[in-house]
């Protein structure tokens, strides 16, 4: 049985408002099935809250966010990094495993497919070990393979590699291409001017809560199109 697609995900008019502020919005875009998205702006201009919106995770104020499918399948093919994971207390190997015992997949397939993730992203030596006490860099390899596990259509990322050294970063970023040219579809924040443009397909640029801009990213980094957005490109403090 062939999986149904819920990509492209369309914004319409979609805004998350607290306490009388508006957050984000209203948007108006459409996230196709293929590419890797980064969402690039100053702090605080929206980008978590913006992520969040299109994952589901926020209730929005006015507008919609509409998938292909129902929602609630839509949820069990989509994935989520959030910059500080979340460990349970239990070895790497039983982490990544989780997503699939909760789902039904019996506990020896389960980590029998966890033990080939771990492998994967390069924490096959530290399986038996407790995740509570894994480093920065391995956390976000096991945060990764935890989401991946079960071929999410789309992976949610909010600044992942966010005070990880260059060797952590770089590993990151190569499970991200690898699972990018397997079909994932990438969504994810950063601040990292060149790790954007390592990356991206396609940049997302926010300010104020505001969708400034949308460009492939050759034409984002060579030729964007607004002041603010040229603006963050030179280092430019935006207010």
């Amino acid at each position: 049985m062939v999986e149904a697609l819920i990509l492209p995900l369309r914004l319409s008019g979609a805004m998350v408002r607290r306490k009388g502020r508006t957050i984000v919005g209203p948007v108006d875009h459409q996230v196709s099935a293929t590419g890797f998205t980064i969402v690039m702006g100053p702090n605080g201009a929206g980008k978590t809250t913006l992520l969040r919106m299109m994952h589901g995770m926020e209730r929005l104020s006015a507008g919609s966010v509409t998938w292909q499918v129902p929602e609630r399948d839509a949820r069990e093919r989509q994935a989520y990094v959030f910059q500080t994971p979340v460990m349970m207390r239990r070895s790497v190997l039983d982490n990544v495993a989780y997503p699939l015992i909760v789902h039904g997949v019996r506990p020896k397939p389960a980590r029998a497919r966890a033990g080939a993730w771990l492998e994967q992203v390069g924490l096959s030596g530290l399986a038996d070990r407790q995740a509570t006490v894994l480093s920065g860099g391995e956390r976000q390899k096991l945060a990764l393979a935890r989401a991946l596990i079960r071929a999410p259509q789309i992976l949610f990322l909010d600044e992942p590699c966010a005070s990880l050294d260059g060797r952590a970063m770089r590993d990151i970023e190569a499970i991200l291409r690898a699972a990018h040219a397997a079909g994932t579809r990438i969504v994810m924040a950063t601040h990292d001017m060149g790790q954007a443009r390592r990356l991206a397909t396609e940049v997302l640029f926010v300010h104020h809560g505001a969708l400034h801009e949308v460009a492939s990213a050759s034409t984002f980094f060579d030729h964007a199109s607004t002041p603010d957005a040229r603006a963050f490109l030179k280092g430019d403090i935006l207010e």
